[in-house]
């Protein structure tokens, strides 16, 4: 992928629509370069259908870390460190939790050179105790789509 690759695709998720015509006007350059370029990402697999849905690693973000993350009770503490977490470069998942964990957090990297830096920024938060990271091993199961996780007629019974 070059630097114009990548612009067309952080321009697809920053918009939420996959219109090469929308792209191209966003980024000033013509829908038919717009439409070449998807249609070669997906080629690649970097894109997995129309839909545009992103395979990160393919794309090169081929580490996954699912840290703990142990926070100081404070009045509203979920919120500020919540939103601390979620604002570090790799996070894309952060989600406040019962029990013996205050958050779990799921980041995509590129390579091991990122998880230092991503485990000194989950520490550096004010309100931040301790953290435990994991590394994923491989992926039995990764669908977003919760219609796809269920099959019709239990979909039925708890939609209609």
């Amino acid at each position: 992928m070059d630097s114009r690759d990548i612009e067309i695709l952080k321009t697809v998720f920053e918009l939420g629509d996959p219109s090469p015509r929308r792209i191209g006007e966003k980024l000033e350059i013509p829908k038919s370069t717009v439409h070449y370029r998807l249609s070669k990402l997906q080629e690649r697999g970097v894109l997995r259908n129309d839909l545009y849905e992103f395979d990160s690693k393919v794309a090169g973000f081929s580490i996954t870390v699912i840290t703990e993350v142990l926070a100081e009770y404070e009045p509203e503490y979920q919120q500020h460190v919540g939103e601390e977490l979620s604002e570090i470069g790799g996070v894309s998942e952060v989600h406040f939790m019962m029990g013996d964990t205050d958050f779990i957090v799921i980041a995509h990297l590129p390579n091991s050179d990122h998880i230092q830096r991503l485990i000194n920024e989950y520490e550096i938060i004010d309100g931040v105790e301790r953290t435990s990271s994991k590394f994923v091993i491989s992926t039995i199961k990764d669908e977003p789509n919760v219609m796809r996780n269920y099959n019709l007629d239990t979909l039925t019974e708890i939609l209609g």
